[in-house]
């Protein structure tokens, strides 16, 4: 029986940066550098997300900080180093990005302070395979101040608070009267402290290699590019992907978590692990371009959104080709029996569907022709507006016309299918919250119908996005 697993939110008791893309983390015993050491510090956590736009593929800048103020002017950083942050790489998710301990207080303010900044966008060709094209951007201001309508009341007991972090793409990046982007930015965010109990603390999408593994401690220890490593806990009701278990892992296998923060030992207790590579490469983004368009596939295109190791011939933000022999494995995360080889396959890949494929680094010497043993379809966010007339609340289905940049891969309508699991989100409730016309946002995986070919959307989240 298919299996879907869309978990409640726990939070760890130091300060936890959960955004909609995957960076930097710390220490969980860290204290960052503007909290003395004699001064009672509480948890904390920040979550992020984005709105797409246009054929915008990403928005890439430097973080140099986010720092909360209280009412006296006092500052504490709620972020370690300065990433650089695509802001456009998720979409409705929520991974892991920082954890720190920060001074109790009350805090009225954020400060977001930005560095350099480029802007990708999907330049299509009738016919041909679309290219990504980069330029730099200018901000129109590097320095973004947020008055929180709710404080964030930072406690040395009790339960961890946290802020909410959206960046408004469609709003921050400009465009001229043609509709062509412009390169300059005005950098628009909605901040929002949120309590310990809100979904959006869930880590819906983690992806690491892993270092060690404890079968009798039912644990083992992963490591981010940056070299923080992080203890993963599973238990009888982790549900494991593509038959896997935690005896397979090893020293070479790269995983992705859902799951959530342990708040008595800061390390994660997984509800979800999907095994993406046991060859120590992986990558993962948007499909753009599937050859041939019917039948059995024999390449993709890749925009490259994620990756481990650096050091293969791929880089963040190209578009690779993988090519396909026939043998590779797929799967679907959060779908564990046989029919997610009937919906996922070779002959069902379909341009706009987020993907990670994993295998030997070997195979990735060459970006125009990327070998790999595993592909993995997976979550993404899904913005449009509902066709008119399409909502039945019986075959609980309706459909959307999709925007932005997976607008520009998937023209055509999509059905969205809700389960018994579906969450409706941002103060909608079901289907009956819905209306004509109405702006949403599906977070859920991409199917070609194996009989009508058509395409339709299984929805994890269906989030309102008309405020």
């Amino acid at each position: 029986m298919t299996q879907l697993r869309f978990s409640q939110t726990s939070l760890a008791p130091c300060l936890l940066l959960f955004a909609a893309l995957a960076l930097a983390g710390c220490g969980s015993s860290s204290i960052n550098s503007a909290t003395s050491a004699n001064k009672p510090t509480g948890a904390s956590f920040v979550t992020g997300t984005d709105a797409p736009m246009a054929a915008v593929t990403s928005f890439s800048v430097v973080v140099n900080s986010i720092a909360a103020t209280d009412a006296s002017g006092n500052s504490v950083q709620l972020l370690s180093g300065s990433p650089t942050v695509d802001f456009a790489r998720f979409n409705g998710l929520n991974t892991l990005l920082d954890m720190n301990d920060v001074a109790a207080g009350t805090y009225t303010s954020v400060t977001i302070s930005l560095g350099n900044a480029t802007i990708g966008y999907l330049n299509t060709t009738s016919g041909g395979a679309p290219t990504v094209v980069s330029e730099p951007a200018t901000l129109t201001t590097s320095s973004v101040t947020v008055p929180l309508a709710n404080p964030l009341v930072v406690s040395t007991t009790g339960a961890p608070v946290g802020l909410h972090v959206d960046f408004k793409l469609s709003k921050s990046i400009q465009v001229d009267s043609n509709g062509q982007i412009t390169g300059m930015v005005n950098p628009t965010f909605t901040v929002d402290a949120v309590a310990n109990t809100d979904v959006k603390a869930h880590i819906d999408e983690f992806t690491a290699a892993v270092v060690s593994v404890n079968v009798n401690a039912q644990s083992f220890v992963i490591q981010r590019p940056d070299g923080h490593q992080f203890t993963v806990n599973v238990n009888g009701q982790t549900e494991w992907d593509g038959n896997s278990s935690l005896s397979q892992l090893t020293s070479s296998s790269i995983v992705q978590i859902s799951g959530q923060i342990d708040k008595a030992s800061s390390t994660l207790n997984a509800d979800e692990v999907d095994v993406l590579s046991q060859q120590g490469f992986f990558a993962s983004g948007q499909i753009t371009y599937v050859s041939p368009a019917s039948g059995p596939a024999t390449s993709f295109d890749l925009y490259v959104r994620g990756l481990l190791p650096a050091t293969t011939g791929l880089t963040l933000g190209q578009i690779a080709q993988v090519d396909l022999s026939g043998s590779e494995k797929y799967s679907i995360y959060w779908m564990h029996d046989q029919l997610a080889l009937y919906l996922f396959n070779q002959s069902e890949l379909l341009a706009g569907q987020d993907v990670a494929v994993g295998g030997p680094a070997s195979g990735a010497a060459n970006a125009q022709s990327v070998s790999v043993h595993r592909i993995a379809l997976r979550d993404w966010g899904f913005n449009g507006t509902v066709v008119a007339g399409s909502e039945s609340s019986g075959n609980q289905t309706f459909q959307i016309q999709v925007n932005g940049f997976a607008g520009v891969l998937i023209p055509q309508t999509v059905t969205v299918r809700l389960t018994g699991e579906t969450e409706f989100r941002e103060g909608w409730t079901g289907m009956s919250d819905l209306t004509d016309g109405a702006k949403v946002r599906v977070v859920g995986v991409l199917l070609k119908d194996p009989t009508s070919g058509q395409t339709v959307l299984l929805g994890h989240y269906v989030d309102n996005m008309n405020n």
